[in-house]
């Protein structure tokens, strides 16, 4: 049978080259950024499992002997006084705990599966634990770097730019704390600087730091303020604030880390336990000792939690990994991490509590090795189903820097994760038999009403990656993924826009900064 005219006129079309007559998206969004509606990851799959039950249970007896047989060592006497008193041992001479396995199991009991983390803006709240999932920025590193600039101590202006940006990447759901130290700001007050910057340049959930009772209680205090409330009320409402709280592997806590646990908890804030067991290191060399060491550090850090506040939210955070033996430098986005990830949600759901875990790299530049390091820890911490990624943009050279191009590289990766939850469409419309069946054996679908009515967003859109023929991208000028990255920064960068705020607030947040930096009592 001969094909219709607009059957044969399409498939003369369809001899050129595809670029020339695939439909371009460039006249709905002439030099945009292109980004995907800011939304947070629904998990709608089981979660990777790769160790069968009993052995999840060997780990988790294995982490709870631990704490009855050796304890951990607690650092603040404040600290051992409330294991003290909710009933386990304590030696304040060797400055010991030690748990028993059922009264620690039934102090865990009490710890929410699920909870909601408030938002300036209530649009950007968050759900966390279950199937919910939210992508949190770098934070914490000493240095930032650039394609121009290479690797610097930052400044208090820079750290401002990289706020902006989180702000700007609607898929980043939480800012991480930062993105890295305001260096040339003194150390003893820049964490005010950090939170003013968190409070007013953002309208997302940020994490504070909260290395002490002090610390904590400014961002509890600033918090507060930026919702118009009051520290004392904090506790009777959704929280506001995860903070993390790192043990010292091998099983210690220290006194700082103890003490932002606690203000967390008694104002009804959420402390993410995350021990820090790298594997040859401060954990043992094999993959199951180092988790039965996380698990143990974990479940005495959450247990302080309830202990402070029963029900209050809490997570258990999962940071293990192994060193490089060679140098006994830290080794991240390694198949041992990918798995440790996988296995620590295992062992997260056998508590019944929320998981953090991470995207890292230990490469030192937002290159080749940064991308696929960085996927495999991606791979672990949402095979594993964690409900926070902490680090998920922006981390290079083993935590110690921030760079600008790997934000956005990271950013391109996880909306890509992303797109990939969300299950494709079945039904009649989808299936497209009517659309089959016009353009039959041999033909194909450009110009057919079924694509022209989807194909401005039926795929995914990148954000950094080229999908050009190699001509085409040489005529382009062979722009690299770093160097698009670059560009796309400084794009978002002089087009962000400030977040609404109330001026009263603002001014109070910046009066109490400028009363604390002057020692005022607040």
């Amino acid at each position: 049978m001969t094909a219709p005219s607009s059957k044969r006129d399409a498939n003369r079309r369809g001899q050129g080259r595809r670029r020339g007559n695939r439909p371009e998206r460039s006249d709905r969004s002439a030099g945009a950024i292109a980004q995907p509606a800011w939304k947070p990851v629904t998990y709608h799959v089981a979660p990777t499992e790769i160790l069968v039950p009993d052995a999840i249970e060997r780990i988790h007896q294995a982490g709870l002997a631990i704490l009855q047989e050796i304890g951990i060592k607690v650092l603040g006497q404040d600290a051992r006084d409330a294991y003290a008193a909710a009933g386990f041992d304590v030696d304040d001479t060797s400055e010991l705990v030690r748990f028993d396995s059922t009264g620690l199991m039934e102090t865990l009991a009490t710890i929410p599966a699920e909870f909601s983390l408030r938002a300036r803006n209530p649009q950007k709240n968050l759900r966390i634990g279950g199937k919910h999932a939210a992508f949190c920025s770098v934070g914490g590193p000493a240095y930032c770097m650039d394609l121009e600039q290479g690797r610097r101590r930052g400044t208090y202006k820079e750290m401002c730019d990289f706020i902006r940006l989180v702000q700007s990447l609607d898929i980043l759901h939480q800012e991480g704390g930062g993105g890295f130290e305001a260096l040339d700001l003194p150390a003893d007050t820049r964490h005010l600087d950090l939170f003013l910057a968190q409070a007013t340049l953002m309208d997302k959930n940020w994490v504070p730091w909260n290395m002490g009772t002090e610390q904590t209680i400014d961002a509890l205090t600033m918090g507060a303020m930026m919702m118009a409330e009051s520290v004392e009320t904090l506790a009777e409402k959704d929280p506001l604030f995860v903070g993390v709280v790192n043990t010292n592997s091998p099983l210690q806590l220290d006194i700082p880390m103890a003490e932002g646990l606690m203000t967390l908890a008694a104002h009804g804030q959420v402390a993410i336990i995350t021990p820090f067991t790298l594997a040859g290191a401060m954990a043992p060399i094999t993959l199951a000792g180092t988790l039965a060491q996380q698990h143990a550090e974990a479940m005495a850090g959450l247990a302080l939690t309830q202990i402070i506040r029963p029900g209050v939210p809490a997570m258990y955070g999962a940071f293990s990994s192994n060193v490089d033996m060679r140098t006994g430098s830290p080794a991240f986005g390694t198949p041992e991490y990918t798995q440790a990830a996988q296995i620590s949600g295992q062992l997260a759901r056998r508590l019944g509590v929320p998981l953090r875990s991470s995207n890292t790299t230990a490469a030192n530049a937002p290159d080749a090795q940064a991308a696929y390091e960085s996927m495999m820890s991606l791979w672990g911490a949402m095979g594993g189903q964690a409900n926070i990624i902490k680090h998920a943009a922006g981390w290079v050279g083993g935590g110690l820097t921030a760079s600008y191009e790997k934000l956005i590289i990271d950013a391109e990766m996880l909306q890509m994760m992303a797109a990939q939850c969300e299950p494709p469409e079945v039904s009649d419309a989808t299936l497209a038999l009517d659309a089959i069946r016009d353009v039959g054996p041999a033909g194909h679908y450009f110009g057919t009403e079924h694509t022209l009515a989807r194909y401005e967003d039926a795929f995914y859109t990148p954000l950094v990656s080229n999908w050009d023929n190699y001509e085409t991208w040489l005529e382009g000028g062979s722009e690299t993924a770093e160097r698009k990255a670059n560009r796309v920064w400084k794009q978002l960068l002089g087009e962000y826009e400030k977040p609404p705020i109330d001026a009263g607030i603002e001014e109070a947040l910046n009066d109490f900064v400028a009363r604390r930096k002057r020692g005022e009592a607040v």
